[in-house]
């Protein structure tokens, strides 16, 4: 069992993606990019989904990973973590909790 938190500036990462439009490719699946991109502020959604795989990685005690492994998916209280690549065969279970602000996401995992 693990627990991991993660919060960012949304603007911070608004900024960066602006400065680096191949950024979000890197960092988010094609889900998690057409999920955002329907949304009045994109930004502030992706934002909540970096939170998570961050949260993520930390409940896992993960060291080197790929962003894509850690997907989010669904939307509203279906909200769910998939994993995938070598990720997906650890047989674990990720809760996850998602929140944004005007200025700051945030996002817990809790791995069982």
């Amino acid at each position: 069992m693990g627990v991991g938190i993660d919060l960012l500036e949304i603007d911070r990462l608004e900024r960066a993606l602006q400065r680096r439009p191949n950024l979000a490719l890197r960092l988010f699946t094609d889900g998690e990019r057409a999920y955002a991109a329907a949304r009045a502020r994109p930004g502030q959604h992706l934002a909540a989904r970096f939170c998570a795989k961050e949260a993520v990685a930390k409940a896992l005690r993960l060291r080197a990973w790929s962003p894509h492994d850690i997907e989010v998916v669904g939307e509203g209280a279906g909200i769910a973590i998939a994993l995938h690549g070598t990720l997906a065969a650890l047989g674990v279970s990720v809760e996850i909790s998602l929140t944004h602000s005007r200025q700051t996401a945030g996002a817990i995992a809790v791995v069982v």
